[in-house]
Formats: structure tokens, C-alpha cells, sequence
């Protein structure tokens, strides 16, 4: 097994390089983005990592890396103990987070960038570095992933990276087909200060748009 990611991921050896800019051909990087780095984005991040491990079985998730940040993210705290609680129940890792401030770099190495809200996708676009074709809402990944026909993706055979990338693309390229009901629909609500009840509610959420993205991920559906 190899060590630890410095961005908090588990990856594969570093070869090559993929259509983001820098990012190592022998991973994919996903990057999940709110404010402050400390409730929605952590949540979305450890119920990531718990769902691949669950679903492939393999702590090094076929070489993708799942890591968070913040727009005005408070760097090196940890994350909110609703937060945490929310993980627990689900039964994922919320030990080891520390906050990061959203870099250049982090948005330079990811292969699929994944926000709490419209805004925060607006902010990661301004940044540059090609992103526009690889950033989206978690919300609006789900509902193009939802329409995307499986058969027309990647064999797990070529590897989880491939259908990755190829996953962003057909999503991408969906994105001005496919509208969202409601400005609303695309948005995950931010529960910093509110009481565990919403914070649960907000990781319900989470949980439910991530389902279909990482069955999408790794063509292996959640346990019944």
C-alpha cells in the first residue's frame, strides 16, 4: 500500500499527465468545495471515501483521491462536531480533517471539482486553469450522471480513472441540455451554527446525491 496523500487523498503511483492541468495519470483527483471547509465539504468528502471503499473494496479506491477545500476555508481547523456526528452515523472516518484554504493548485489537480453551490462552482471557475468542463454542483453532477446511459461508459476493465474521465466528459457535455428545475435544485445549504437535526438533514442530502455519482464512478451499486 502506498502512504498517504499530502492532500488528505490515497492515490496510486504519479505517471503522466491527464486533461487537468498536472494531474497525475495514474489518478483521479476529486475535489469537493464550500465555504468554509469545516461541515459540508468535509462531509461530502469522508461520505465520498466511505462510499468507494465500500463499493470497491480496496482502500486505495482504484486510484482515485477524494479531497476538500474551502472558499474562505479556515485552514488547519477541524471539522464541525455536528459534522462529525453526521459522518458517524453513516458510519464513516471523520478522524484526521484539517481545513484548507481553496489554492490554484488544488483546482490545477483535480479531474472533477464538486461544489455546495452555484456560487462556490462560480469562484472555482474565476480561478482558471481550464475548469470550466470539470467543475460542477454536486447536486447538478447527479441529475447529468442520472441521465447518462452506464453501457455508454468505460468497462471496469479499463480501470476506474478511465471511467472517471469519461464519466466528466459525458457529464460536460450534457450540461446545456439538461437544466435544473429550479435555481434551487443545484444548491446544498450551508448548517454551519444550525443544530444537529439540520446537519443531519444536510449529510441526508449529501448522501442521496452521492449515491448515483459513485455507482456511476465505479459501476458497482450501493449494498442493499
Amino acid at each position: 500500500m502506498t502512504a498517504p496523500d499530502p492532500g488528505r487523498g490515497i492515490g496510486t503511483g504519479f505517471t503522466g499527465i491527464t486533461g487537468a492541468e498536472g494531474s497525475p495519470g495514474g489518478s483521479f483527483r476529486i475535489l469537493h468545495v464550500s465555504t468554509g471547509n469545516v461541515c459540508r465539504s468535509p462531509i461530502t468528502e469522508r461520505l465520498t471515501r466511505h462510499a468507494l471503499a465500500d463499493r470497491l473494496g480496496d482502500p486505495l479506491w482504484g486510484g482515485l483521491v477524494v479531497e476538500s477545500a474551502g472558499t474562505w476555508g479556515h485552514e488547519g481547523a477541524p471539522m464541525e462536531s455536528n459534522a462529525e456526528t453526521v459522518l458517524a452515523d453513516f458510519g464513516a472516518d471523520p478522524s484526521g480533517f484539517v481545513g484548507r484554504e481553496l489554492l490554484d493548485d488544488h483546482v490545477i489537480r483535480a479531474d472533477l471539482v464538486l461544489t455546495a453551490t452555484r456560487d462556490h462552482r462560480a469562484q472555482v471557475i474565476s480561478m482558471g486553469h481550464s475548469a470550466g468542463l470539470r467543475t460542477f454542483t454536486l447536486k447538478e453532477f447527479t441529475r447529468l450522471v442520472r441521465a447518462i446511459d452506464p453501457a455508454t461508459l468505460p468497462p471496469l476493465d479499463d480501470g476506474v480513472i478511465e471511467r472517471a474521465r469519461a464519466l466528466v466528459r459525458a457529464a460536460a457535455a450534457l450540461r446545456g441540455w439538461l437544466l435544473a428545475p429550479t435555481a434551487e435544485a443545484d444548491e446544498v445549504f450551508d448548517p454551519y451554527g444550525a443544530p444537529l437535526p439540520f446537519f443531519r438533514s444536510i449529510g441526508d442530502e449529501i448522501h442521496e446525491a452521492l449515491d448515483p455519482v459513485v455507482t456511476a464512478l465505479t459501476g458497482v451499486p450501493a449494498r442493499a
